[in-house]
């Protein structure tokens, strides 16, 4: 199964129209929302081109093939307008050999494991950085960085599973930023 992953819209829509491009180029059958869709938060300046509700449009065009987690930006008033559910604070996604621990990563992360068993790629936005790494304890930390407002210096990224390897790529060009093999068939 092929999964673009992608987090911390915060209501952009240019962006996340680039990103949706990159899904259907690759071929994307899931879409994974890793939180903060519409809401740019009290911490964050109002990024340029701000449209919530074009967002909402777009993504509910999708809304079949799209799996979301809350993040500490969403609220109750967001569900109101998605046609899909995004209030969970976690969510599993279980391919043919891998398994993906859903959340946004103010509540589970690399400093507050969730209870997954090992192999188990524990998959997070939040921090707007993009990291793939191994823990201690077989456990892959992915973080595909946030399309609109990137933090650390770092470009504008998303992240995309072909079955077997899993990237952080390029906002911009849907290219490679990194990536590893991480499940075995």
């Amino acid at each position: 199964m092929k999964i673009l992953f992608l987090s911390d819209i915060h209501g952009v829509p240019g962006t996340l129209g680039k990103v949706l491009e990159q899904a259907d180029r690759l071929g994307a059958e899931q879409i994974v929302l890793l939180g903060d869709a519409l809401y740019h938060g009290p911490r964050n300046g109002v990024p340029g081109f701000y449209d919530p509700p074009q967002v909402v449009e777009m993504l509910n065009a999708r809304k079949e093939m799209i799996v979301a987690v809350r993040g500490n930006c969403d609220a109750e008033v967001d569900q109101m307008l998605l046609a899909f559910p995004v209030m969970a604070d976690f969510s599993e996604l279980v391919t043919d050999n891998c398994r993906f621990f859903l959340t946004h990563g103010h509540l589970w992360n690399a400093n507050h494991l969730p209870p997954v068993p090992a192999g188990t790629i524990l998959c997070h936005g939040h921090t707007h950085l993009p990291v793939l790494e191994r823990l201690p304890g077989d456990i892959t930390l992915f973080n595909p960085g946030s399309i609109s407002l990137p933090k650390g210096g770092n470009p504008q990224t998303f992240g995309f599973f072909d079955g077997e390897n899993l990237s952080i790529r390029l906002v911009e060009d849907g290219s490679i930023f990194k990536s590893e093999p991480l499940c075995s068939r």
